[in-house]
């Protein structure tokens, strides 16, 4: 006959008075971790005891109860009770809950606390999460959870904001199928469609961290920090019905603006009505954007006009600012760090100063009637108004005729009250995406001279910051023309001839070369005199130095080492020979000054080369930049996403487009161009096919972001 099983007997609860119980020093716990004694006994006020203490029997010398009893297990709960009576919240004689075990039994008390502590399971992140919104869709209010559970509002708002990730991607993550890390990234977003979309485009990728998760779902929003939305002002977005993106577990900056085309309508409409006040004085044309191209104001005449003086009140408050920012530099002139407040009223004071020097001119009614300005947006959001420009088309009409009376009047031309200007939006069109197909095709001719565009500017850079060379140059050109009366014309179109960019990418008035030549040539254009004969005058007193820089300048701005597509026939433009000269003058140029692209700032990015080129290119460029391991890590992408992930891998390995290398001595420079005429099948040069990249993972560092969203 089998045994029956024996029934286990549990271990009987009664309450005893708190002054009966002692903490037991065979209680494994002795490191501190989770809530503090403190937050425990708040939680014990608020709430009541939840779990009863493990206790058991005091034992005397001759084994008889004392009828005290230690604590082997709920040593925490044990302290927090303890607080509490020393802050007379509870009586020392209030009955706790307990369990009491046999003294005398098999189980040694050391095994009942190690067990009571190990056998806990933590919960889930997610229902957590998933706690906290039912106590908010209860009624609580952020900071009444925060104040519950002993945290910040922000770590409630965090908490709060992970449930609303599609409910698909929580499954996934309760499932361990993605870390939180990524979750917190998914939940820049309440669009769960597209939430998901992204998942199941990077779930069996090899990059799918965090930051990525967070572009792909942001690539079609604009930043907070835009320029544009710093001019219309965020509050005003969001008051149009514009909806904001917020990313609560890292700094975003601001946020992204999610609906563009609202944005571009609320900018459009702000700069229309700023032209309109403007038009009010008198210009016969106006010119918006929210951005204007480097060199927009080339050709153009500008009107020369009087700076207006300040009055005594100006001078006087701008005197008494200057006082005031000497004596808060001198205050705090021993400082290891200046105070808060102190800091922010001297870029106060300083930008108040910066606008009494920054005086606004005047131009004569002549003037302004045949002028235009040019309207559009600071980078910082400002706005920024060029005044005083004159079109050639518009030349003729301050021409006087035989009368004396300027062509441009009529006999009515009085009778207006106010000339209304033509107010223009500028803007470039967007042609059509090229169909991609297979292999290395030569870069087309519009990309070859955007970058060559890229590099001109550089030379231009370096020649002015390089006399030396500079005059080598001019010299060169002027022998060429008056021994050997060569009609090739080089790189150096000595006259000067100013050389003017038919096309050129959207980052090239921001590079560091356009930025350069921009503030040399303005330091310079501040000193020249205007009138013919003090211009001589200036020029003859000079001394060799300076005579030497301004002429580098001057000399610079003939520099043209642009691709252009050449006509077979030479009958306008440049020849195949001709530009072929030019190329190979260029490179000759860049060696003599150390021209390096790396160094002028160029860096590829899908905007100004990466997506402009068939997806081989694309693999090209990263096997020669990054290695590769990286290129066949990103073989399998969509070209738009090739794309940027080439642009993240080459970010800091220095690579170039062969247009924008430098040539060794001796050898030709390349003459890339889709013409019919040009088209070739020899394999690539030996500096196009050369892999010495290092392969570095592909994978760019990133810190470990700390986790606030659940402990």
């Amino acid at each position: 006959m089998a045994p029956a099983n024996q029934k286990i007997t549990l271990s009987s609860s009664r309450d005893i008075p708190f002054n009966k119980l002692t903490l037991s020093q065979s209680n494994v716990r002795r490191v501190k971790a989770g809530a503090s004694i403190e937050e425990l006994a708040e939680s014990i006020a608020r709430r009541g005891l939840i779990q009863s203490l493990h206790v058991r029997p005091v034992l005397d010398d001759d084994g008889k109860e004392t009828g005290m009893f230690e604590v082997p297990a709920g040593g925490r709960r044990f302290r927090a009770l303890e607080l509490l009576v020393k802050q007379k919240r509870l009586n020392k004689t209030a009955p706790v809950p307990c369990v009491v075990s046999d003294a005398s039994g098999d189980i040694l008390i050391d095994e009942i606390s190690l067990a009571e502590n190990i056998e806990r399971a933590p919960l889930h992140p997610l229902d957590q999460f998933r706690a906290f919104l039912s106590l908010h869709e209860k009624g609580m209010s952020d900071e009444e959870i925060a104040a519950a559970f002993f945290v910040t509002a922000q770590v409630v708002k965090q908490r709060l904001r992970l449930t609303s990730v599609a409910p698909a991607l929580l499954e996934v993550y309760a499932q361990d199928g993605m870390t939180l890390e990524q979750l917190m990234a998914f939940a820049v977003t309440d669009d769960h469609a597209r939430q998901e979309q992204v998942w199941e485009a990077v779930k069996n990728s090899w990059n799918k961290e965090p930051h990525q998760i967070r572009r792909m779902l942001t690539e079609n929003a604009v930043r907070a920090s835009d320029r544009r939305v710093r001019f219309i002002g965020l509050d005003t977005y969001v008051e149009a019905g514009g909806t904001v993106m917020r990313d609560l577990f890292e700094d975003d900056n601001g946020g992204w603006v999610k609906n563009v085309p609202l944005l571009e309508r609320l900018v459009a409409e702000k700069l229309k009505a700023e032209a309109e006040t403007i038009a009010a004085e008198g210009w016969k044309w106006i010119e918006i954007a929210a951005d204007f191209p480097y060199g927009h104001t080339s050709g153009l005449r500008r009107l020369t006009g009087t700076t207006i003086d300040l009055t005594d009140d100006e001078r006087a408050e701008r005197e008494k600012l200057r006082t005031e920012f000497d004596a808060l530099e001198a205050e705090y002139a021993e400082a290891g760090e200046l105070p808060d407040e102190v800091d922010v009223r001297l870029g106060e004071i300083e930008e108040a100063m910066d606008a009494f020097e920054n005086r606004p001119v005047h131009y004569d009614a002549e003037g302004i009637a045949c002028s235009g300005a040019f309207v559009s947006i600071r980078h910082d959001g400002g706005l920024v108004v060029e005044r005083g420009y004159v079109r050639p088309e518009d030349e003729v009409s301050v021409e006087s005729g035989e009368d004396g009376q300027s062509q441009s009047e009529g006999p009515e031309a009085d009778d207006t009250d106010t000339p209304r200007a033509v107010i223009t939006i500028g803007g470039q069109g967007v042609s059509a995406e090229e169909e991609e197909d297979d292999g290395i095709k030569p870069l087309p001719d519009r990309l070859l001279t955007e970058l060559t565009a890229h590099r001109t500017l550089a030379l231009r850079d370096a020649v002015a910051n390089n006399p030396h060379v500079a005059m080598t140059v001019l010299l060169h050109r002027l022998v060429s023309d008056t021994f050997h009366h060569r009609t090739a014309r080089g790189c150096l179109q000595a006259g000067v001839q100013h050389v003017f960019f038919p096309a050129q990418s959207e980052d090239l008035k921001d590079s560091p070369s356009a930025k350069s030549v921009t503030e040399r040539h303005e330091a310079w254009e501040a000193d020249i005199p205007a009138e013919d004969d003090a211009l001589w005058d200036w020029l003859a007193a000079l001394d060799e130095a300076s005579r030497m820089a301004l002429l580098a300048h001057c000399v610079s701005y003939g520099v043209n080492a642009l691709h252009e597509k050449p006509n077979p026939y030479s009958a306008s433009g440049v020849s195949e020979h001709g530009l072929h000269t030019r190329l190979a003058q260029a490179d000759r140029l860049a060696r003599a000054t150390g021209l390096d692209m790396v160094e002028a700032g160029w860096r590829p990015t899908a905007e100004n080369y990466l997506g402009r080129v068939t997806k081989a290119r694309i693999l090209e460029a990263v096997r020669e930049g990054a290695g590769e391991g990286p290129a066949q890590l990103i073989d399998h992408l969509k070209k738009g996403d090739m794309a940027r992930e080439a642009e993240r891998l080459l970010a800091d390995t220095g690579w170039l487009p062969e247009p924008l290398r430098m040539l060794d001595d001796g050898e030709a420079a390349p003459v890339d161009t889709e013409s019919e005429n040009c088209r070739t099948d020899e394999a690539l040069p030996t500096f196009l096919t050369d892999d010495d990249g290092e392969d570095d993972n592909a994978e760019a560092d990133q810190d470990d972001a700390a986790l606030v969203a659940a402990e």
